[in-house]
């Protein structure tokens, strides 16, 4: 029998889930699909790193660093 996927309740700014919709809508895929691939690359880049998020990703939210 197949891995059920696992359900969770998930709450988003108006902008975030406007963002997302866009992006989603961009590549071709569900809001829920797009989410779906947003958190497995950034734990595939987690895996490879050992970092929560790419430099230049953090070079913008911290950029007195």
């Amino acid at each position: 029998m197949a891995n059920p996927k696992k359900q969770i309740p998930l709450r988003l700014s108006q902008k975030l889930y406007e963002e997302i919709s866009a992006w989603a809508e961009d590549d071709f895929r569900s809001i829920n699909g797009q989410i779906e691939y947003l958190l497995t690359e950034c734990v595939r880049q987690r895996k490879k790193t050992g970092k929560y998020m790419p430099d230049h990703v953090a070079e913008k939210q911290n950029p007195e660093r």
